[in-house]
Order: structure tokens, then C-alpha cells, then sequence
């Protein structure tokens, strides 16, 4: 009866092991879903703000708007090689804001051609890109396509007209030409519009006596800058300080600190989520290393007879670090399949409107999978070395 309750405690602390390395491997994946998740969306700034320079009004200027003959003189910079203008809306003004780890819902307005500088590039799923020619057409992210359940050749609203909008508000339909492929940026929330719909947008976002007086035509929200390709960041940091020393009444800002801010806000969240997880973990390991002392406590008379019988201390350390390896593996699969699941639903019933939250991916499930069974192994390091230096003579006689 001894042996079978000394077998049933066994079984019932290796039970509570392999639940805390759960619980542990659970939170690591669940949360480090959700930074993969937000650091995908800053990488996709990254790689976009890293290759341009962006260029807007000077600080403290009244108007938010610059002239489009700007573009010629930028252009004439050393080493800028091409200049858009662009343009952008609220694409439901006046909605309450909502919690989001995306970017809000945004009409873009810019030239089919800058596709071909950027080395962040979109690619339809369904349709086509715009063209130099387009009116009246547009181009959906993935999100958005999904939100408003448009398809190419549907017709859509611009800007979205609010349940509370006033007597004066307008907007233009617009026929569906393209659906993006998810990007996991901001692109799944934009919708691209021709320069000149972006004009015609401009224009009617002004107020009434300005509608009159400014030529949207000739006038831009800002510009987009790109020197020759393989222009590295610091080179554009100084396309940028020439365009600002060279060009009156613009402010370029240098993308070095536009892809700072990115990673700062990228590395933060990461060490807040990963910290958290690793704790629980951390945790699960320490149960592993209580749970394998008691092992080696109960087999005294089991590792002095193995010992007796010609068993070496690598015998005995290997038989103790297998098992706490195996306790590290199968608490690590079944944390991961519980947090696999959790990511997996809470992304398949998050609103269509709405991004989402986590990002399963394979340097996460790696990582997660080889952290478990690394834990479980050197958690049985102590025990394991404890048990190899148990002497068999003095093991049996104390038993």
C-alpha cells in the first residue's frame, strides 16, 4: 500500500509540475502574440518612414497645407530622386474612438507611381491598382474590404457619412477597383484614392469661404521624398537637413527619428508582455526543481540499489534530467495548444471592423517550445546532480 501511495504522490506532483509550466508556457504565448502582433504593425512603419523623407508645413505655420510647387524645388535637392504630394482624411469623421492596436480607418490620397520607390510594397488580392487616370475609384485594405463588405466592383461612400452628420456634410461614391492583401499594417485600414479625388476631398473639408479661395490643385498636405534606391537612413537624414536648409516655409523631418520612435514604442511593449510571461515561467520552473528534490527524496533506497548494481552518476543524472526535460515538454505543448487556441478564437470573432489582437509566429512557437523544455531541463540540474552524489551504502543503510 506504501508503494502505491508513493506512486499516486508521484504522479500528483508531477501533475501540478507540468500544470505550472502550463500555465507559464500559456502566458508567454498569448502575450507574446499579442507584442509579435503590435511589433509587425511598427515594422511595417519601420520599413516605410525608413526609405523617405517626410516633408510638411514649418512649425508654427497656420496653414496645414503647402504649395505643389514645392515639389519642383525638392526635387531639384541633391540626392532626392522622386517627390509625391499626399493627402488624407478621416474615413468616418466624427465616430466615437475605439480601442485599437491598428491605425483608424484613413482615406489616402498619393501617386500609383510611389508604389515603385517604396520598398514597403502593396499588392491587390482582387482587382487592380489605381492608375494615373483614376476618378472616382478606389482601392481597399483588407480590413476596411471586410468592415464594409465591399468586394471589387461595389460602390462605396466617402467619407463614411456619420449617424449624427450635419445638414452640410458631403461625401462621393467611389467604385471599388482593388482589394489588398492583409498586410498587418496599416495599409488593411486604408483606402488609396486618386490625387485629384484627394483634392476633391481637400476641398471639401475646408471651410466655406476658403472653398473659394484656395485652388486645391495646386496646393498639398505634404510630401513624400525619395532619394535613389538603396539610399541608406542616413543619408536621408541629410536629404532631409538639405531640404530644410535649401527650401523656405517646409519642415523635412529626418526618418531616423520617425524610425526611432517606432522601435522605442516596439521595444517597450515587448518588454512589458515578454517580462510578465517569462515570470509565470520562471515560476513553473521552480515547481520543476521542488518537485524533482522530493523525487529524489522518496527513490534514496531505488538510486543506492541502482547505484549497487553497477549504475554510473551519468546513469543516474541522465535518468533525472530526462524527466525533468519530459516535464518541460509536455507542460510546454499543452501551454502552447491551450494559448494557441485562445489566439486562434479571439481573432476569429474580433469584429470585422476591428484588427487583430494576436500574431502566432514560428520564432514565437520556437521560442515558447524550446523555453519549456530548456526550463525543465535546467530546473532537474540540481536534483539530478543531488541524486548522482547519493552514496549507495549509506543509502540503503539509512533506508
Amino acid at each position: 500500500m506504501e508503494i502505491l501511495r508513493n506512486i499516486a504522490r508521484r504522479k500528483l506532483r508531477s501533475a501540478l509540475t507540468i500544470s505550472g509550466i502550463v500555465i507559464g508556457v500559456l502566458a508567454l504565448t498569448t502575450m507574446g502574440a499579442l507584442a509579435e502582433n503590435f511589433n509587425a504593425l511598427l515594422d511595417g512603419g519601420v520599413k516605410y518612414f525608413g526609405s523617405n523623407v517626410q516633408v510638411g508645413p514649418p512649425d508654427g505655420q497656420s496653414t496645414f497645407l503647402l504649395p505643389l510647387s514645392k515639389i519642383d524645388d525638392i526635387k531639384r535637392v541633391d540626392g532626392v530622386a522622386a517627390a509625391f504630394p499626399g493627402y488624407s482624411f478621416q474615413m468616418k469623421p466624427g465616430a466615437a474612438p475605439s480601442f485599437s492596436f491598428g491605425v483608424p480607418d484613413t482615406i489616402v490620397a498619393t501617386s500609383p507611381d510611389e508604389n515603385n520607390w517604396t520598398p514597403f510594397k502593396i499588392s491587390t488580392a482582387s482587382g487592380r491598382q489605381l492608375t494615373a487616370t483614376s476618378s472616382g475609384e478606389v482601392v481597399l485594405g483588407s480590413t476596411l474590404s471586410k468592415e464594409f463588405k465591399k468586394n471589387v466592383g461595389d460602390t462605396i461612400d466617402l467619407p463614411v457619412k456619420p449617424t449624427d452628420a450635419k445638414g452640410d456634410f458631403v461625401n462621393h461614391p467611389f467604385k471599388v477597383v482593388g482589394i489588398l492583401n492583409p498586410t498587418l499594417t496599416a495599409p488593411d485600414t486604408f483606402a488609396y484614392i486618386s490625387i485629384s479625388d484627394g483634392q476633391m476631398l481637400l476641398k471639401d473639408s475646408l471651410p466655406g469661404p476658403l472653398q473659394s479661395a484656395l485652388d486645391v490643385s495646386q496646393i498639398t498636405e505634404g510630401i513624400t521624398v525619395y532619394g535613389k534606391p538603396g539610399t541608406s537612413l542616413s543619408d536621408l537624414d541629410k536629404i532631409a537637413d538639405r531640404i530644410n536648409s535649401q527650401i523656405p516655409g517646409v519642415k523635412a523631418t529626418k526618418p531616423s527619428q520617425l524610425v526611432d520612435a517606432f522601435k522605442s514604442g516596439g521595444a517597450v511593449f515587448t518588454g512589458i508582455t515578454t517580462a510578465a510571461a517569462l515570470l509565470a515561467l520562471v515560476i513553473g520552473g521552480l515547481s520543476v526543481v521542488n518537485t524533482m528534490f522530493m523525487a529524489v527524496a522518496e527513490r534514496v533506497r531505488e538510486i543506492g540499489l541502482k547505484k549497487a548494481v553497477g549504475a554510473t552518476t551519468l546513469n543516474i543524472m541522465g535518468e533525472f534530467l530526462i524527466e525533468a526535460t519530459l516535464i518541460g515538454l509536455i507542460g510546454g505543448l499543452v501551454g502552447y495548444g491551450i494559448g494557441a487556441t485562445i489566439t486562434f478564437v479571439v481573432n476569429a470573432t474580433t469584429s470585422p471592423g476591428a484588427s487583430t489582437l494576436f500574431l502566432l509566429t514560428v520564432r514565437l512557437t520556437l521560442f515558447a517550445l524550446g523555453f519549456a523544455i530548456a526550463l525543465g531541463a535546467v530546473a532537474g540540474i540540481l536534483p539530478a546532480f543531488r541524486a548522482a552524489r547519493l552514496d549507495p551504502v549509506t543509502a540503503l543503510r539509512n533506508e
